[in-house]
């Protein structure tokens, strides 16, 4: 079989989607049930805004619960007492805002409000459900330290001083943190106390190439579980005994990926199951019970992938996310006694299944011989060769991409374009040989991967080599501009999202919450003192000379990792050189774009641009 044929989509080509199907703020998400089970809330659209609702499970009446128009709220959870904790992120003053809402009275109050404060819920606990854990940077911009919150109060205790080199703390049940991660941005210790009154001992200690990440106590004696690489190539869960630090076992590894995500019930110390991506996500269930309960709904919603994204207390009620490559997502509530599975809502219902096209997994050798995974997605339609493409690398050198629905990759294939998306070397989940032939290459053989890709597609006749464009955010915008800087033949245009385009300001902005990384970012990435040569001979802001073809950027004023002064004076450099640049600035926005409006006006602009650049009609 050809590898056209096995991308073939519909014969018939679509019609063209509405950016704002594509872009619109979600209709219905992050649905969750109440601890007791009598209510489910999730997150809707009001004026642009996402809003909390809440829909009693009785009788089926719903209200809104907020009401803004100004902020979203981004984030929240249910205590143990049926009261729910909501959060907003001022972008304009760069604030964190924090309510509680009790469900017997339905009033409002806040009980944070904080500037340049990152907030991390670590536990609530049912033996006292008014107090929960939590840590922030409130005291120290750079460290966070753990307090306990009192959500009747808002009283708000210091229970562990972060020393400075922390970055994560691991609570039990109770809320109570015997285990901490350390780094000193090469060598990460994990450190051990029996109990609150006991100082912290260092048990493990590895390179950042070597991986221990506790994820709970097992509840027999001091043994937990956590995934660790050491002494292997892939990440594998393990049994440690935190009295010596050595591992006791192992519970379960994959000689294809890295173990991603483990699902572990803290209340009671039982595990799950676990979770990792190869070409599509898989699982390995430890709880016959919840295995049953996937291969029931997994019966039911052919096709899609599921997630358990909630329970009530009980485990008779589910929260149930579907979704798929065709499907941004829908919820359902499962009840487990009845076997009644009920649709909750969608994200998005204005799209259209049918109309959206497959992401296939597919491989290619690199250069070098290395073996490279991605997706690639083509349009609906009878011509499945010679096709204009899209490159999209992802937005950060450790992160991936995976398989599932991407708004911006069925956009461009409904507009006619091939998208592929790389996971190039040092992309997590393929193992630490993998992500290790990615150090120091963020400029060399991991955008020659890239490269080799798309001469790939050209050599297998999918791509049409005159008509190529890259387009990225992040890192990925960082992709897209050496791409257009050392491949100048190669792609006709680029579209670049908070791209960075400067590593020695990159390194030297960064926020003090990731100071603790920095000496593993030299390792990983590059020393702007021992390495200056390198990163300048990479960074796009030094070679503006080399830029010959149009760009488009784009960039949010509020964004924490941006240099914006940097970036102005780049563009005006740019177009002293002649070089077509479309640029947009836009306030009170970070790296996304949280404005439905300023969404919607940045897909159109790259549309257009795509269009004219490629020379694609729509």
């Amino acid at each position: 079989m050809t590898l056209t044929a096995v991308f073939s989509c519909k014969d018939n080509s679509p019609e063209k989607i509405p950016i704002r199907d594509f872009f619109k703020t979600p209709e219905k998400t992050f649905y969750k049930i109440s601890p007791d089970g009598k209510y489910v809330s999730y997150l809707k659209a009001y004026k642009s805004k996402q809003n909390l609702f809440i829909q009693s499970l009785a009788d089926g009446k719903g209200f809104m619960a907020t009401n803004f128009s100004d902020n979203s709220v981004n984030d929240y959870f249910w205590t143990y007492n049926n009261q729910i904790i909501f959060s907003q992120d001022v972008v304009a003053t760069d604030s964190l805002k924090m309510f509680v809402m009790d469900m017997r009275t339905l009033r409002k109050r806040t009980i944070i409000a904080e500037h340049k404060v990152k907030f991390r819920l670590l536990n609530r606990s049912r033996a006292t459900p008014d107090v929960i854990t939590v840590s922030m940077n409130k005291r120290d911009e750079g460290v966070l330290d753990i307090y306990r919150l009192n959500i009747n109060t808002g009283a708000l205790t210091l229970y562990i001083q972060n020393p400075g080199d922390v970055t994560e703390w691991f609570p039990d049940e109770n809320g109570k943190i015997k285990l901490a991660r350390a780094s000193d941005g090469v060598n990460a210790t994990i450190l051990y106390r029996k109990d609150d009154f006991s100082k912290f001992k260092p048990i493990i200690i590895n390179n950042f190439k070597d991986a221990v990440k506790p994820v709970a106590f097992t509840g027999k004696g001091e043994l937990f579980y956590a995934l660790s690489n050491v002494n292997r190539d892939k990440m594998a869960l393990v049994e440690i005994d935190a009295l010596t630090g050595k591992q006791t076992r192992t519970i379960y590894q994959s000689d294809k990926a890295d173990v991603m995500n483990v699902e572990y019930y803290k209340t009671k110390h039982r595990l799950d199951y676990l979770s990792w991506d190869e070409a599509k996500p898989q699982k390995k269930f430890f709880n016959d019970s919840l295995r049953l309960v996937y291969n029931r709904l997994s019966s039911e919603l052919k096709g899609n992938e599921i997630r358990v994204v909630d329970r009530d207390t009980a485990e008779n009620k589910f929260i149930v996310l579907a979704y798929s490559d065709h499907n941004p997502g829908s919820y359902f509530l499962y009840d487990k006694l009845s076997g009644q599975l009920k649709k909750l809502g969608d994200i998005n219902s204005s799209l259209n299944a049918a109309s959206l096209c497959d992401m296939k997994p597919i491989a290619y050798k690199a250069s070098d011989g290395l073996l490279i995974n991605g997706y690639l997605t083509l349009p609906q339609g009878k011509k499945q060769t010679n096709l204009p493409l899209v490159v999209m690398p992802h937005s950060g050198p450790w992160a991936r991409s995976t398989w599932g629905y991407n708004a911006d990759v069925q956009f461009l294939a409904n507009r006619g374009y091939a998208v592929l998306q790389v996971n190039f070397r040092g992309s997590s989940g393929y193992g630490k040989a993998f992500q290790s032939a990615g150090y120091k290459q963020v400029g060399g053989k991991i955008q020659q991967d890239i490269t080799d890709g798309v001469k790939w597609l050209i050599a297998q006749n999918i791509a049409n080599g005159q008509k190529v464009a890259i387009y990225g955010s992040g890192f990925g915008g960082f992709s897209a501009l050496y791409g257009v800087s050392f491949n100048p033949d190669l792609y006709k245009c680029a579209v670049v999202q908070n791209g960075l385009i400067n590593f020695f300001t990159f390194i030297k902005d960064t926020p003090p919450f990731f100071k603790p990384y920095l000496k593993m970012t030299y390792e990983m990435v590059g020393n702007p003192e021992t390495d200056a040569e390198q990163l300048r001979a990479i960074s796009p802001v030094f070679h503006t000379d080399k830029i010959k073809v149009p760009l488009m950027i784009f960039q949010g004023a509020k964004d924490p990792r941006a240099n914006i002064t940097e970036l102005n004076q780049f563009v005006l450099e740019l177009r002293k050189k002649n070089v077509p640049v479309s640029y947009f600035l836009k306030d009170n926005e970070r790296g996304y774009f949280k404005s439905e409006a300023n969404r919607l006006e940045m897909y159109t602009e790259i549309e257009k641009f795509l269009s004219s650049n490629l020379g694609v009609r729509h």
